[in-house]
């Protein structure tokens, strides 16, 4: 139980940059009160050998990878792996681009029905330790794929300070998952400042079903998943506020 008098409001947000802020002020247009808790810091890496050389397509599985292209030209076609990684890829300057449905799968799907692996080898940008099934798959398609490391993703050291406090106060209702990776480091930095004890009042909201299961190391409340995996569909998933039922 939340301590007498606590304000359940809060919504923890484990998302990185980039989209952390984007998805505060969503959580916060829905009535609650954003608490950012990254489980991730990510940072574009120095351009490897090859990045810029000539691709019939670029596909780009995350937001970051999409912000880490220095020299690749413009106007080459690229493959989203949703609408938010669409959007950012269109903010860097690229000219013909594409969203898929949300997921590694569904960009593979759309490659291989909408490019021919006779017109000349894919780039495929990642982050460092991600996509290598999806290269795989792409090749299981008959493509050739220039798989470039872009930028890495290093786990956060520590909870931030605001969202201990609010945890500690039991203020959080809700956390917000976008990766297995996330959650599993999420987990680890509740277990690691002695509060993962307060997560049985809170609803673990998932990105996916994959995502779900990692979480199912504590003892949230609940594990809830999306039927897509788009973020909007996650937002769906919280629902707005409860203001008549805001204090537990």
């Amino acid at each position: 139980m939340a301590p007498p008098g606590a304000f359940r409001d809060a919504v923890l947000i484990t998302r990185p940059e980039p989209g952390a802020a984007e998805t505060a002020a969503a959580v916060a247009a829905l009535g609650w009160r954003p608490v950012l808790a990254p489980a991730l810091v990510l940072a574009p890496l120095p351009p490897p050998a090859g990045l810029a050389a000539p691709a019939q397509a670029l596909l780009l599985p995350s937001r970051a990878a999409a912000r880490a292209l220095p020299g690749v030209p413009r106007d080459m076609p690229v493959l989203a792996v949703g609408s938010g990684t669409a959007a950012e890829a269109a903010a860097a300057g690229f000219r013909h681009v594409t969203a898929a449905e949300g997921d590694a799968a569904s960009l593979a799907a759309q490659a291989a029905a909408t490019l021919d692996p006779r017109a000349g080898p894919l780039l495929l940008a990642v982050g460092r330790g991600y996509s290598a099934a999806l290269a795989k798959a792409l090749r299981g398609h008959g493509f050739s794929v220039r798989r470039r490391v872009v930028y890495a993703a290093h786990p956060a050291d520590s909870l931030p300070g605001p969202a201990l406090a609010a945890l500690r106060a039991g203020e959080i209702r809700a956390a917000l998952f976008f990766s297995p990776r996330s959650a599993s480091v999420i987990m680890a930095l509740l277990r690691q400042a002695g509060v993962a004890e307060t997560v049985d009042q809170v609803a673990a909201l998932a990105l996916s079903a994959r995502i779900a299961t990692a979480l199912a190391g504590l003892s949230w409340q609940e594990i809830r998943a999306t039927p897509t995996p788009e973020p909007s569909a996650l937002l769906a998933l919280l629902g707005p506020a409860p203001h008549s039922a805001a204090r537990a």
